[in-house]
């Protein structure tokens, strides 16, 4: 499993990670890397990802794949992405621009397209759009929009092969609900599956417990359907949880108690 931090301004640290524990368990080995524009290596390190939104910085998540499988720690067939945020926006890049690397992706909150996740920034967030634009592209400009469109997967997902859960909180002021809606309307047009869970009560991420129990419920049985791995039946992992399931494309079952 690649485990991809969002930020992109964040940073993967040695020591306990929660995910990580619970991939480990479930049979998988899990590497996080910092592609260029993590925090925490200076400036220029930041800044050299300028502009290369599923360019140089996918380059260096694929460079970390490559390593795991010549060091013969990861099977080739059998590598994982997921991520949250803009983990969750590589994911996506993933599965649109190297379709034949991973054998599935698990995208959380992660946008599809670089121009209206720009466009529907709040006014009160005008520094942090600012620090965006510079560092993906201007959609006031022909030739920033050019790049936004070009780096955006839901201009891409005619090359969607693999297997592909998206998790989403409809509250989400960052990265808008219709980021997920828009890819997962893409996919169904083309009758590509996807499995689409949704949390009406959840924002940029999962906050409630139960919510985070029941995703991570539905994300390891779609993980150990389509790359093997250990995972427990559901059972009342939904309990107590806001979550909708939009569309299961991607699992053969998925029943709860509640019929959700």
């Amino acid at each position: 499993m690649l485990l991809v931090h969002g930020g992109p301004w964040g940073r993967d640290n040695f020591g306990f990670n929660g995910l990580h524990q619970w991939l480990a368990n479930r049979g998988y080995v899990v590497l996080s890397t910092n592609f260029r524009g993590s925090i925490g290596f200076g400036k220029k390190f930041i800044n050299i990802a300028a502009k290369e939104w599923a360019g140089k910085m996918h380059d260096d998540l694929i460079d970390a794949v490559d390593w795991m499988v010549e060091e013969k720690i990861a099977d080739k067939e059998n590598v994982a992405i997921m991520g949250g945020s803009y983990g969750g926006y590589a994911t996506l890049v993933g599965l649109t621009y190297t379709p034949d690397v991973f054998a599935c992706g698990v995208d959380i909150v992660g946008p599809s397209n670089l121009t209206t996740l720009l466009n529907t920034i709040p006014p009160y967030w005008k520094s942090f759009r600012d620090v965006f634009v510079q560092h993906i592209g201007d959609p006031d400009t022909e030739e920033g929009l050019a790049l936004l469109e070009e780096r955006s997967p839901l201009n891409r997902v005619d090359s969607i092969i693999k297997p592909l859960l998206i998790g989403q909180g409809a509250n989400d002021p960052r990265v808008k609900q219709a980021e997920a809606d828009q890819i997962v309307k893409a996919m169904n047009e083309k009758q590509i599956p996807v499995t689409y869970v949704l949390y009406p009560d959840e924002g940029h991420g999962f906050a409630r417990p139960e919510n985070n129990l029941s995703f991570f419920a539905v994300s390891e049985a779609f993980l150990a359907q389509h790359i093997g791995g250990r995972y427990q039946d559901i059972g009342d992992d939904f309990e107590g949880s806001s979550i909708q399931i939009i569309d299961s494309g991607n699992l053969n079952s998925l029943k709860t108690p509640e019929g959700k």
